[in-house]
């Protein structure tokens, strides 16, 4: 078995994430760790073809006198007995633009995998690896990334001012923007006398109390306009429904009268 990944990081800064046993962890697609487990385990469903098996086990990186790295893996299934044994040796290569990851090893299978196609099987473990590997260099990336957004410490022992506006220092704005309110303004303090309007609601208020003037209707323009009276009927008009009574009570009397003589 042997697979190349090309990733766009340098291999130094590879060499620090391979060597970090959560990194790795986390860089393993589809990886479900165990609690209080090793950091490298648990357990993770691998799909092949049409199928997908599920299986919990551990994953060993070791560093190499060469530079490069072993990495071991042993895992069982997580409903059967079928096995995964994984020997694989990483070198990794500086490139134009970042770093070629050559992995080549053996893997042993037992089991549901076993009985799938060889060619599917391949596929899907070559598909992990790569996958592993560009996440860890993405995460590598990430990292250096966000480090150099972070801004330099002051070195200076003299506190910096926050740029913050308290809201005493905020302009007020004018009392009013239409140029009659500030006319009549203009007049009453250049005569020192109020205008017109407020003289007459002092003396309106003058000699009334607190509860009247809070309570007195409003006058002029803004008073309340009264309901409409109706026309009362003249005194014909009030006889006509008795009389009318009456006669027709009479009539009826009269009638029965009558029939009573024949």
């Amino acid at each position: 078995m042997e697979h190349q990944v090309f990733v766009p990081v340098p291999a130094e800064r590879l060499r620090a994430a391979l060597a970090d046993p959560a990194r790795v962890a986390r860089a393993i697609p589809g990886l479900q760790q165990d609690a209080g487990a090793e950091p490298v385990a648990g357990r993770l469903k691998l799909r092949v073809g049409g199928h997908s098996v599920t299986y919990r086990g551990t994953v060993r990186i070791t560093p190499r006198e060469d530079g490069g790295y072993d990495m071991a893996g042993d895992a069982t299934e997580a409903r059967g007995t079928g096995t995964v044994k994984l020997a694989l040796t990483l070198r990794l290569a500086d490139t134009e633009g970042g770093t070629t990851v050559t992995a080549e090893g053996t893997a042993d299978a037992a089991g549901r995998i076993a009985e799938l196609p060889a060619d599917a099987v391949s596929s899907a473990a070559t598909r992990l690896l790569g996958r592993f590997v560009e996440n860890l260099g993405a995460e590598r990336a990430e990292e250096v990334s966000a480090g150099e957004q972070e801004p330099e410490p002051v070195e200076s022992g003299e506190p910096v001012a926050e740029a913050h506006t308290s809201v005493f220092d905020t302009e007020v704005p004018p009392p009013s923007l239409d140029p009659e309110a500030d006319r009549l303004a203009e007049d009453f303090a250049d005569t020192g006398e109020p205008p017109a309007e407020a003289a007459h609601a002092r003396r309106t208020m003058i000699g009334r109390s607190a509860e009247e003037v809070d309570h007195a209707p409003p006058r002029g323009r803004y008073a309340p306009v009264p309901a409409p009276q109706t026309v009362a009927g003249s005194q014909a008009l009030r006889w006509a429904a008795p009389a009318a009574a009456l006669a027709v009570a009479s009539a009826i009397v009269v009638t029965r009268a009558l029939r009573r003589r024949r």
